[in-house]
């Protein structure tokens, strides 16, 4: 565990970073770390990050490293972290620094989650829809048009023999409060290393179950964890076939202005953009124009205004 931040004057809220294997700590570090941990400073929050295997590869409950998750919290009192509540994220995602307090917007007494199909600024139809068609056109006519990614929730839920619950979210964003520690470890280890899932055998649907079964979820706004894919299919779909960098970190960075978080899911094309994402200008410039957009001017007329040669 590396501690980044540790929050000032007593307050005890922690983002907890998952970044196991040598390989997502360097793409961590090297495209997120930055604007992370400059969100934090600006709302004097904590910063750790899991950078280890939290149970033994031969137990019979070891899992994908995603599961590793639902470990974190019992993990920080086990190394006398002191926090309230902590916000578990993926380390594939893009921070505005700018963004708001996202514990402003939790509720202590329930468990904090991004929608992933409903409450979208797009219609979730429409936008799988395009992923698929642009896949196939663009990337590889292997990729079929009638793919997971169209399932219906009850699909879902159905192909996992779990009940339908009607809502989905992403677990790339978890918030809770150290209350719940005890309930997100014992739902790891209610599934044992031979647990199936749609998503190569990852934690998604089992925890959206297990959270939702409960009715004890705070929805937070989409801006929490806009997912790349769906941003790029609906906003920028000129990107799946002009590959130039330059142009797709200025999309990028167009949609992290827009939104607060930014979530690079997925191992296609799409989401191994986040590997050569650099901070522009235009971000680096985000924090003058929100200092801009908010202050109070008395307008008055100058005239034509002619560009300056």
């Amino acid at each position: 565990m590396i501690i980044f931040n540790k929050p000032k004057n007593g307050k005890k809220n922690y983002i907890a970073i998952v970044a196991i294997g040598k390989s997502f700590l360097n793409l961590w570090k090297k495209n997120c770390c930055t604007l992370v941990l400059d969100y934090c400073k600006n709302h004097n929050l904590g910063l750790v990050v899991i950078e280890n295997k939290l149970i033994s590869e031969d137990s019979k409950f070891y899992k994908k490293p995603q599961w590793t998750k639902l470990l974190v919290a019992k993990h920080l009192i086990k190394k006398k972290i002191n926090f309230n509540n902590i916000c578990i994220m993926d380390a594939d995602i893009l921070v505005n620094p700018l963004a708001p307090n996202i514990f402003d917007y939790h509720k202590v007494k329930k468990i904090s989650v991004v929608p992933l199909r409903h409450n979208l600024p797009y219609n979730f139809h429409n936008v799988s829809r395009r992923i698929s068609f642009f896949r196939h056109n663009f990337y590889t006519k292997k990729y079929p048009l009638n793919s997971s990614l169209n399932m219906t929730i009850k699909e879902i839920y159905n192909f996992h023999r779990l009940k339908n619950l009607g809502k989905f979210f992403c677990s790339g964003i978890i918030v809770f409060n150290k209350s719940f520690s005890n309930y997100f470890f014992k739902i790891f280890f209610k599934y044992t290393k031979d647990v199936k899932s749609i998503t190569n055998n990852g934690e998604q649907t089992h925890l959206n179950y297990e959270v939702l079964k409960n009715k004890n979820v705070n929805w937070l706004d989409y801006k929490f964890q806009a997912i790349w894919n769906y941003e790029m299919a609906y906003y920028y779909p000129f990107l799946y076939f002009n590959r130039n960098k330059k142009l797709s970190n200025l999309c990028i960075e167009t949609s992290l202005m827009n939104n607060y978080f930014l979530h690079f899911a997925g191992s296609w094309h799409e989401g191994r953009m986040l590997d050569h994402f650099k901070l522009g200008n235009l971000m680096k410039r985000n924090y003058f124009l929100k200092k801009y957009v908010n202050k109070i001017f008395r307008a008055k007329p100058k005239g034509m205004i002619k560009i300056m040669k």
